[in-house]
């Protein structure tokens, strides 16, 4: 593929950047650190009339029509300018699932108010149990019970670490509607209203203040079969495109923000004075910042890999896997090399910025599976790849198999023919003997 962004995307990448830079700046992401909310409203709707929120939608529900990877070429603005806001969840994993297995009503409602910025949705997946057990982010861990009852359903449950539960008006609720043979049958996803009875949720301490996580308990809520997002009891394939495609955007923020570390590295160790000379002369220095070169630009390769994959609609379980594992651990290993460069400055939350891109970089590691979970998806597509095919007709290669070789160098070939002929020579002396 060519890496290279289009014409298109060069436009919204600058125009992200020079927006959020204005509107963004590192006061604005402390405060909202320290807001109940986590996120401004009115930058909402800001973002909202650049179309930031109907970016990936079709046009006839008040999108743009972009693609994926045009996604996350802004995702990459936003993860550099830390931006908090509930973008990912309620436009990408909520709002993408209602567009790939909702009903026409259901899109019809439901994304035009997404893009408007008038609708906030959350995920409502992990579970208290699942979270210990490794299985938040696979089908085992769906264990939350959506019962029939005459037209409606009954949801009763614990869903925990919910992001932005708080502020949202629907949840879109994955339950398990029936046991079946494999994990991924018989589970549905339903659309329930954030102020519906016998929900409540309780906010979570979480180590990125802007990044709002809560519990959220479902007390026999009952909701009507409509509020289905796709078919009965086959909810796992439109919720695991989604999450595809969530990760690849977390990846992307995570670049995004690497971008931005390395950059404020490079210049602190050239203007940082010490001894009467920049910190920048010293090798180790320079090591640290070279491995943070490698830690950035490998993140981006297999990012946009990844994201150029989803826009084509290619199957790439392999590619995103990859993508989150190799990024959750770069990103972990270059705010590190950062901080051995700023040294003491850079761990003063009060003094320096590289203290909020490490926890957000904390929080969006574990997010949508971390490090060991991503490698046990490429252990498992490794898998399942195809024995190699043996090769057939005569061998093409340079040292014919069951020959014996002449050495062609004129020095190698006289000791190889002097060698035969010893060889002979005592092969004729022991038939005479014998």
């Amino acid at each position: 593929m060519d890496f290279s962004l289009s014409e298109e995307q060069e436009m919204l990448k600058t125009a992200a950047r020079d927006f959020l830079k204005k509107e963004c700046p590192e006061s604005f992401v402390r405060e909202m650190e320290e807001d109940d909310d986590g996120y401004s409203p009115e930058l909402w709707r800001k973002i909202a009339d650049l179309g930031w929120l109907g970016l990936v939608y079709p046009e006839r529900y008040g999108g743009t029509g972009g693609s994926i990877l045009d996604l996350a070429v802004l995702y990459e603005e936003m993860g550099r300018a830390m931006l908090p806001s509930p973008h990912l969840s309620s436009v990408v994993l909520c709002g993408l699932i209602i567009l790939a297995a909702g009903s026409d009503d259901q899109k019809a409602e439901l994304l035009p108010k997404i893009a408007s910025g008038d609708l906030i949705l959350a995920l409502a997946l992990s579970e208290p149990q699942s979270s210990w057990d490794g299985k938040t982010w696979d089908p085992e861990g769906v264990t939350v019970r959506a019962t029939a009852d005459a037209d409606d359903y009954i949801i009763d449950g614990t869903k925990l670490f919910v992001h932005d539960a708080h502020v949202a008006d629907y949840f879109v609720c994955v339950t398990r509607t029936k046991d079946g043979d494999s994990a991924c049958s018989g589970i549905t996803l339903f659309l329930v209203d954030a102020k519906r009875p016998g929900i409540g949720h309780t906010l979570l301490k979480a180590i990125s203040g802007d990044n709002k996580q809560s519990e959220v308990i479902f007390d026999q809520v009952r909701v009507p079969k409509k509020s289905i997002v796709g078919k009965l009891h086959d909810g796992w394939t439109p919720l695991a495109g989604a999450m595809q495609v969530g990760a690849t955007m977390l990846c992307a923020e995570m670049v995004g923000a690497g971008q931005r570390i390395l950059e404020l590295t490079v210049d602190y160790a050239k203007s940082r004075i010490q001894f009467e000379m920049p910190i920048g002369i010293n090798q180790f220095v320079q090591e640290h910042i070279v491995q943070l070169v490698g830690a950035v630009d490998g993140s981006r390769q297999v990012t946009y890999f990844a994201a150029w994959k989803l826009s084509e609609g290619v199957p790439c379980d392999m590619e995103v896997a990859i993508a989150k594992a190799w990024t959750n651990d770069a990103q972990e290993q270059a705010c590190w090399r950062a901080h051995q460069v700023f040294a003491g400055v850079g761990s003063t939350d009060a003094l320096h910025v590289l203290p909020l891109y490490t926890r957000k970089a904390t929080s969006a590691k574990f997010y949508l599976g971390d490090t060991a979970y991503h490698l046990e998806k490429i252990a498992q597509e490794l898998e399942a790849l195809p024995p190699p095919e043996k090769p057939r007709g005569r061998d093409r290669s340079l040292w014919q198999p069951g020959t014996e070789q002449i050495p062609t160098w004129e020095p190698w070939r006289e000791r190889y023919e002097a060698t035969q002929r010893r060889r002979e020579e005592r092969s004729g002396r022991k038939a005479t003997n014998n």
